[in-house]
This record gives C-alpha cells, structure tokens and sequence, in this order.
C-alpha cells in the first residue's frame, strides 16, 4: 500500500511545525537587550548623560528661547547619531505646580512643533533611552538645546528619581 501526500498536505505540516516552534519558543523580550544594567545603558548612549535641577520659574528665558528653536532642534534630532554629552535638566517646580505663565504660553503656541520633537527623540534610540533611563515620560519634554554640535541639553517638567 502506497500512500500519496500532495502539495497542500506538506505545506500544512511544514506550517503546523512552524507554529509549534513559534509558540514554543521562550519569550523574545527576555533576550532582547533591556535597560535593566547600567551598562547596557551606557552602551546604547554611548555619551555622558549629567542631570541638574532647576527651577521653571528662576530662568523661563533660557527655556523659551529652546522652544522657539524647536523646529531646527527636531531637525537636528534627526540627524545626530553621536553625542559626547547629554545633560538633563530636571524642571521639579514644573511637574509639581505648573509652568509659570509665559512657559505656558510659548508650550502652547509651539504645541504642534513639541508633539514633532517627542516623535523625533523616540525615533532616536540614543536621546530616547538617555530619556528613559531616567524614567522621563516623553510627554514631560518641553524643549533641547544644542549647546555645542556634540552636547546637547535636555528640559524636562519631571523630579528626578533618586
């Protein structure tokens, strides 16, 4: 007796066996590269990442002129692969009470050049987990500053977790 297998019944088999490896499989997130050590990190920023406090309402002068730069600064995001510093100011009177009136102000009027830049650095994976790893909330980004063509300066209305 002779049985006969058609084309179909191969490829049912090959696929049956496909999904049984799939599902088999250990989970893929585990062997992904997390952020859970310091050094993997620090090998996915590859750059000095400095963090400070300020304070909203001391100097919305320097913070306003960020975001009137925004739509240069998003541009800019885009295209940096290499930073030899990133430093994260931290803006605490920010997250808690609010931005003081004329920060309001200018966040509004840049809303839509904002929502750009947030996209831009989690398109980033260097900016995105410098931002991350500090456990910033990408909605909490209100403006960078490019200090040099290598540095650049991050505001952000968040406390930092220590």
């Amino acid at each position: 007796m002779r049985v006969m297998v058609t084309r179909d019944a191969i490829w049912f088999h090959a696929l049956a066996l496909l999904a049984f490896l799939v599902a088999s499989a250990p989970n893929a997130r585990l062997m992904a590269q997390g952020l859970e050590s310091q050094k993997a990190i620090d090998t996915i920023i590859g750059s000095e990442v400095s963090e400070e406090e300020a304070s909203a309402r001391a100097d919305p002068d320097k913070i306003i002129a960020a975001i009137d730069k925004t739509a240069a600064n998003t541009s800019e995001v885009r295209k940096i692969s290499s930073l030899d510093k990133v430093d994260i100011v931290f803006l605490p009177d920010a997250a808690e009470n609010g931005l003081p009136a004329e920060l309001d102000a200018k966040v509004k009027e840049q809303e839509k050049a904002i929502i750009d830049l947030r996209k831009e650095l989690e398109g980033n994976a260097m900016l995105f987990h410098a931002i991350n790893s500090r456990s910033i909330l990408m909605r909490d980004i209100l403006a960078i500053e490019f200090d040099t063509p290598k540095s650049v300066i991050i505001y952000a209305t968040a406390k930092p977790t220590r």
